[in-house]
């Protein structure tokens, strides 16, 4: 009896400590907000896939065999990063040559555009000028000849050589004649353009060797991640063969199949709040981009596409990966009145979802610019979100305030406690202003 004594009086003394204790602590201090009623559509998660908003299997543009394969699955690939290279020597060869042979050509024009030079003029001039000497001095002889062979004292063959030499040194006259005109006047327009065509022509060749050189690597046309390997350095690729596989992920498509009865509840644009089973309590939000207007005829369903930006960890690693499950929040039917609280004002008791409620007829000043009242639990049940707001289904009403923030700090009154006592701004509620 006496040990039964003890423990009910040890039991006694701790419940009286325990309400020192409180009465020391003080009020939690909060932050409240008023309810508010607002036009709301009723909401259903709807299952869907995440999808990769860019999906993209690189091929070679070419024959021939890899020397470098330089990503591995999984790994992020920035644009224009390369993926693999082939073999090129012999296009690098014949390359070589094309150029060698493009800057004969262009040696070829700028000889022909800057035309003859000065010492070129002054020797074909010279060589004129000696020619025409020749000429009037076998002239003259042919002369004499003749004026000899009146008289019978020259011979008939020596007159035919003379006049033949006469002869020959006036077409060798024209001919240096013409050789100075040239090189006075320079290459005609039709050479200049022959040879700039052959610098064109042989110009393309080179660029035609280094596109080829080029198509020799492949490259990645978006940043994302390598979902699949389909070649190894030593394979010989043919042309349009597949080297790898690339998606992006820092958008993401949740793909959802929507029954053909909620269809006309949703529109593009529209925000839409998801979840993904794998991450937990983590919410997302996306909008609607596109409504598929095709159903699939074996569910009557239709795809509706939600973007979604993308959460990356400390290690910089997506967190919504391609084929994850999700559910997106989509419209069921028109709107409706409907009591919304923030979503921070929901505490989970036990198995019970509870606001924490202002007892208004218990508001006091507190100290400074404070007030103080009780708090009240109200069970609710949660509807449809839009954005960071939630509807509650309850004994609760516009004309009611909630703690939205410090509502982790209130702890529950028991038989024979006080009541929950709370802090807050005076200017948190219009009803502190009363």
């Amino acid at each position: 009896m006496n040990i039964f004594k003890i423990h009910a009086k040890a039991v006694v003394f701790f419940a009286i400590a325990a309400k020192a204790t409180l009465a020391q602590m003080g009020p939690a201090v909060v932050e409240v907000s008023p309810l508010a009623e607002i036009e709301i559509a009723s909401t259903q998660a709807t299952l869907g896939s995440i999808m990769p908003t860019k999906r993209a299997v690189i091929g070679s543009a070419v024959d021939g065999r890899v020397v470098e394969f330089l990503v591995r699955e999984g790994d992020l690939v920035q644009k224009d990063q390369p993926l693999a290279s082939l073999l090129t020597r012999t296009i690098e060869l014949e390359l070589e040559a094309a150029d060698a042979e493009l800057e004969l050509r262009n040696h070829e024009l700028d000889e022909l555009r800057n035309g003859s030079r000065p010492e070129e003029i002054v020797q074909a001039k010279a060589r004129m000028e000696a020619n025409g000497i020749v000429v009037q001095y076998l002239e003259r002889e042919k002369l004499r000849l003749s004026a000899l062979d009146a008289s019978n004292s020259v011979s008939l063959s020596e007159l035919e050589n003379a006049l033949s030499k006469w002869l020959e040194a006036q077409q060798s006259q024209i001919e240096t004649k013409s050789a100075y005109q040239l090189a006075v006047d320079g290459p005609r327009p039709e050479k200049l353009k022959q040879a700039e065509a052959r610098v064109a022509m042989t110009q393309a060749i080179c660029e035609k060797l280094r596109d080829q050189i080029a198509k020799h690597t492949m490259y990645s046309r978006f940043t994302g991640y390598v979902t699949a390997e389909f070649t190894e350095v030593g394979q010989w690729l043919a042309r349009g063969e597949s080297v790898a596989e690339i998606i992006a992920l820092d958008e993401v498509f949740v793909v959802a199949k929507v029954i053909e009865a909620h269809i006309p509840f949703i529109h593009v644009n529209e925000v839409v709040t998801l979840d993904v089973p794998a991450l937990g309590d983590r919410k997302f939000s996306g909008v609607v981009e596109a409504i598929v207007p095709e159903a699939d005829v074996r569910s009557r369903t239709f795809p509706v596409k939600v973007r979604v930006k993308n959460e990356f960890n400390a290690a910089g690693e997506p967190l919504l990966k391609a084929g994850m499950l999700a559910r997106a929040s989509l419209a069921t039917n028109e709107t409706h009145k409907a009591i919304v609280v923030h979503k921070d004002a929901l505490v989970l008791n036990g198995a019970t979802t509870v606001v924490w409620t202002i007892d208004r007829a218990s508001i006091e000043p507190g100290l400074g610019n404070m007030v103080e009242a009780n708090a009240v639990a109200v069970p609710v049940q949660t509807g449809a979100e839009v954005g960071n707001l939630i509807e509650v289904l309850g004994n609760v009403n516009s004309q009611m305030d909630v703690i939205v923030r410090g509502n982790e700090r209130i702890r529950p009154s028991r038989p024979g406690m006080p009541p929950s006592r709370v802090t807050w701004m005076k200017k948190s509620i219009a009803s502190s202003e009363e």
